[in-house]
């Protein structure tokens, strides 16, 4: 006899957002099955990969992909499975493992600026949010509590908050001491909120300073999704890996009643449920929307309107490398500690792409090594040149907005993966709006270069862009079923009982990293799908909706 799987609840991806929304139904006294398609791997055999790689840059390198369950893996050479449509390449990188990709992350807790809510109201481009900051504020607050974010208030106050953050900032490295003192009257320096210990808490300890938060913690001061799959199986929800969800069933009331998984052996299995929650991130969550075809959905589930797959967004980076005047030798602390907000909004939004400005803390050593092996520099000046710039270079870095076009979008390939699923394919282009962004921001680069006694100056080429990982849209939420995918609670047009949580559902980019977003907008959605009967959270309109 067949083992029953089924639940109140049935999540699909273990990632930060989906393990945070199981958790707190769990806790409300809901049953709750998460399904991951990617393997579970213990925290010691991912520092030890990373130890033992030959490719200590590659941060993908201690997340081998499974064959049941790929993810992109570009080096040494490309998998291919994010297959690349054009005309700009999207090599975005994510883990399918249980915890997500949190396992490899800078840890930067930003908030949205409450003007990326109101693009279109304000500026006249982009669209807005279904519902506004101050709604939010709640919510971030509750998700930088459950990720023990590290800042101080008064840093930030671009984006508002009604309470404190809930620890103090980590110890400022001494580099960004030194570039914020040298920039001070020009630029205010501020350190990044980050979700990462600066003194004990939740029983893990403060960072160290090792230098390596990506690709992983190596104390676990760091917050990431193994922590919320923990939490969350505690407090009783059931985890299935190696379980790769590829049919999202239906009944005659467009109402979701099972979803279909491999194992990976491609036996199939059926999972029961009465509410289903798709947390896969911004480019798996459509790939298995548009899967689940049938007769009444010839083009995938939720997808009537044809606005699954678009709207996808990053924050494209460009930079400016140089040697600085002094010595700095970036590499202690955090990888991504501080960074200039000044330019994150303004009525120029109307015109082209607003961007923060972030210092990267990476050390040069690895880097500079490769470079010089390359020029062929070898003994004596080898190693004076190896010294000078592991000491004295630096670089800055844009965080550039990304408008939300239908155009640019996942959609499935014509290749299939091991098990005979298609592939997900990325159409995806650098328009003139943020081009724009990324040209006003070369006098800041100079500028930034003249205060720090700048020399031997590299800007990267006008047509190349950096991608951050910020998988953002393909299921954004909004108001009008003919522009997006699910309302403002994360509930599909299509589907009363089909929600979806993660970075795909915000609407607009802004210019900061987009998980701690999306865990607030998760947490807010769980309000809509379980009510907390004691907290309240939810307004009564919302039960309704």
């Amino acid at each position: 006899m067949s083992e029953d799987l089924s639940a109140d609840f049935v999540v699909v991806g273990s990632g930060i957002c989906g393990a945070l929304t199981a958790l707190v139904l769990a806790q409300r006294g809901a049953s709750v099955i998460m399904l991951e398609a990617g393997p579970r791997v213990s925290r010691a055999q991912l520092l030890a990969n990373f130890r033992n790689s030959p490719r200590r840059s590659d941060w993908m390198s201690p997340y081998p992909f499974s064959p049941w369950a790929p993810h992109p893996v570009y080096r040494p050479e490309d998998n291919e499975h994010l297959v690349q449509a054009g005309p700009y390449p999207y090599p975005a990188e994510y883990i399918r493992m249980v915890g997500g990709t949190t396992w490899h992350w800078a840890a930067l807790a930003w908030r949205y600026v409450p003007s990326d809510l109101r693009m279109a109201s304000l500026y006249g481009v982009g669209v807005d949010w279904p519902f506004g900051y101050d709604e939010l504020d709640p919510y971030y607050q509750w998700a930088e509590e459950l990720m023990g974010v590290a800042a101080a208030g008064e840093e930030h106050p671009e984006s508002p908050r009604g309470k404190p953050y809930p620890l103090e900032p980590v110890a400022e490295p001494w580099a960004m001491r030194r570039i914020r003192e040298r920039l001070t009257g020009t630029y205010a320096v501020a350190n990044n909120p980050v979700a990462r210990n600066s003194r004990s808490f939740d029983n893990r300890p403060a960072c160290c300073g090792s230098n390596n938060c990506q690709p992983i913690c190596p104390v676990d001061a760091q917050y990431h999704g193994g922590i919320s799959v923990a939490a969350a199986e505690a407090a009783g929800v059931r985890l299935i890996s190696s379980a790769v969800v590829y049919n999202l069933e239906h009944d005659e009331q467009d109402r979701i009643v099972a979803a279909h998984y491999y194992d990976p052996d491609k036996n199939s299995h059926r999972v029961t449920g009465k509410t289903f929650i798709v947390a896969a991130n911004g480019i798996e969550t459509p790939r298995l929307l548009l899967l689940s075809t049938s007769e009444r959905f010839p083009n995938g589930i939720a997808n009537s309107t044809d606005m699954v797959g678009r709207h996808l967004m990053d924050h494209p980076s460009t930079s400016l490398t140089f040697d600085a005047d002094e010595e700095l030798w970036l590499g202690r602390g955090p990888q991504s500690p501080s960074s200039i907000s000044a330019l994150r909004d303004g009525p120029f939004r109307a015109e082209r792409s607003s961007y923060r400005l972030d210092f990267t803390n990476i050390s040069r050593v690895d880097s500079a090594t490769q470079r010089l092996l390359m020029e062929g520099v070898y003994g004596p000046e080898f190693e004076r040149r190896l010294r000078y710039s592991a000491a004295h270079e630096m670089s800055v870095k844009t965080v550039l907005e990304v408008l939300p076009l239908p155009e640019n979008r996942i959609a499935l390939s014509d290749r299939k993966d091991a098990l005979g699923l298609p592939r997900p394919q990325a159409h995806y282009a650098i328009d003139a709006y943020t081009r724009g962004g990324a040209q006003d921001a070369k006098q800041h680069f100079t500028r930034i270069a003249e205060l720090m006694g700048g020399s031997n100056l590299r800007f990267t080429a006008d047509d190349f862009f950096a991608n951050n990982q910020h998988i953002c849209g393909t299921v954004s939420m909004g108001e009008d079923p003919d522009i997006s995918v699910c309302d403002g609670w994360g509930r599909t047009h299509d589907h009363e009982n089909l929600f979806l949580v993660g970075t795909g559902v915000l609407p607009t980019a802004g210019t900061c990293n987009s998980t701690l977003t999306a865990v607030a907008v998760a947490l807010r959605s769980v309000d809509a799908m379980l009510p907390d009967p004691v907290l309240a959270r939810q307004p009564a309109a919302a039960a309704d909706a």
